[in-house]
């Protein structure tokens, strides 16, 4: 009896602090509480509501969480904060170990360290991305993938007449191809019996802990993780499910490399690769052939090769779907191509791509936390261990950054009087992080997009199913709540 009284005065609480918000539609920081309430009663539509605060607070935000629960946050979509910030002050905002902390799953990956770690992993990752060896495989990978995969699930679909999650087909695509350029095995995930994949729902149950953890104060998921209970026993099996399975492929790789002939290899996949490398790192005294770095660095590469690839493709026909003006100028343009192989070619293409980005980027949130204090070009103050928050889909949003026109999906706008593509600055287009961490990755996912829209334009239509509710989820990838189900039709 005393806990439903309990939960009926926080939610007579909750329903007057909405009543009584701040009618400009800044949060009001309440006692005690601070703003937590307004966060609480936007969840739901969490990116919406901070785009129309950041609107009014001309671009920058002090959210202010309850007392004593270190959620202290300055939220900034300015332009020349974030320059500041990811570039000209670098060294003064790192991840920080709270961010290490909410993202424990991906241990000492590259996407979760600083310092001395992080420089050891990102030279690594861009000597192998680039390495001559792992271009051919990643073109003859995706290709694979696209012709094997993705064309006869596509085509068994449209004879049937069958509704799909176009979501989890890209889904399916990104985890077989990133799981092949990463460790060498395909999963066989996108084939027309849609099997279930315990890793990649290991990977979503991961990532829905963490943006938990950034809305509840840290002291109680600590709490709930010591218990053992809640999303935190969630995120402990998904830990499990994720180890099992990358421990498997690193021994799996370690044998074939044992039993391999000495016929030299015109193409090799990534943990190939890191495996014929071994280097001490002196401040953590950490070899790059040992098990736990390869695994924290396998499972930093499926986060960002897959979540991040199937969420653009997703949101990217999503919104050809409702522009089939832009749909045309695309079939037009692939028209006068010889070959879908030849995708340096696709300048408009690549052009509706950024527009995707712009409006969907795959990953929402960027966070940092600041070492000293400092003062931004904003002329806000920054405090020592304060958290940094960028928000890439308001950042779309912002009429002061991408004029009245924001909303609007022009491929154009990326397009010059020249016809080559126009350059934005990454502190103001960061679909690819800017500054020393930007996304060693970003021509080989451009390439599988292209790939992708390619094949998928020049041989098929999709047809939204009609009264579908189509709206991005609650997370930290910018993922469909509820998919994308469509129809699908073999072009004539």
């Amino acid at each position: 009896m005393e806990l439903l009284v309990i939960f009926m005065i926080f939610v007579s609480f909750v329903f007057l602090c909405y009543l009584f918000r701040n009618k400009n539609g800044i949060p009001t920081n309440w006692p005690i509480v601070g703003m937590l309430f307004a966060l609480l009663v936007n969840l739901h539509q969490v990116h919406v509501w901070l785009t129309e605060v950041l609107e009014k607070s001309d671009m920058n935000f002090l959210f202010k969480g309850p007392w004593l629960a270190n959620m202290k946050m300055f939220i900034t979509l300015d332009p020349a904060n974030v320059h500041h910030i990811m570039s000209k002050n670098f060294t003064n905002y790192p991840k920080g170990t709270k961010f290490n902390e909410m993202f424990d799953v991906f241990g000492d990956g590259i996407v979760n360290v600083d310092s001395d770690m992080w420089m050891f992993q990102r030279k690594m990752a861009h000597t192998f991305i680039s390495h001559p060896k792992f271009h051919p495989f990643l073109q003859d990978t995706v290709w694979e993938k696209v012709e094997k995969g993705l064309i006869p699930v596509l085509d068994h679909v449209s004879k049937q007449g069958l509704v799909i999650d176009l979501q989890d087909l890209f889904n399916r695509f990104t985890l077989d191809t990133i799981c092949t350029l990463v460790t060498g095995c395909d999963l066989g995930s996108l084939s027309i019996d849609w099997p279930h994949v315990p890793f990649s729902n290991a990977l979503d149950d991961a990532m829905e802990v963490i943006l938990y953890r950034h809305i509840v104060p840290m002291r109680v998921w600590k709490f709930f993780r010591w218990l053992g209970v809640g999303s935190e026993n969630k995120c402990k099996k998904a830990w499990e499910i994720l180890d099992e399975f990358v421990y498997k492929c690193i021994a799996k790789k370690r044998e074939e490399e044992k039993q391999k002939s000495m016929k030299p290899q015109v193409g090799v996949d990534l943990l190939t690769l890191y495996m014929d490398e071994s280097q001490p790192i002196n401040v953590t005294n950490v070899t790059s052939a040992s098990d736990k770095f390869l695994r924290d660095t396998i499972l930093s590469f499926f986060l960002a090769g897959r979540d991040t690839i199937t969420t653009a493709l997703s949101w990217f026909f999503y919104l050809l779907s409702k522009n089939p003006r832009v749909e045309s100028k695309i079939r037009e343009e692939l028209s006068t191509m010889e070959t879908v192989h030849d995708y340096q070619k696709l300048i408009y293409v690549h052009g509706a791509l950024c527009e995707a980005l712009r409006l969907y980027p795959p990953v929402a949130f960027e966070q940092k936390a600041s070492i000293e204090s400092d003062i931004l070009p904003s002329g806000h103050q920054v405090d020592p261990n304060m958290q940094i928050i960028f928000n890439m889909y308001a950042m779309g949003r912002m009429k002061a950054i991408w004029g009245e026109d924001c909303y609007e999906f022009k491929p154009e706008r990326w397009i010059s009087e020249g016809g080559s593509i126009r350059h934005e600055p990454s502190y103001k287009f960061l679909a690819f992080n800017a500054g020393p961490r930007t996304c060693l990755g970003k021509n080989m996912a451009f390439f599988q997009m292209k790939a992708v829209v390619a094949t998928i334009v020049r041989n098929y239509t999709f047809q939204a199913v009609e009264g579908h509710h189509v709206v991005p989820d609650v997370s930290l990838i910018l993922r469909m709540k509820h998919g994308f189900m469509v129809k699908v039709y073999r072009s004539p």
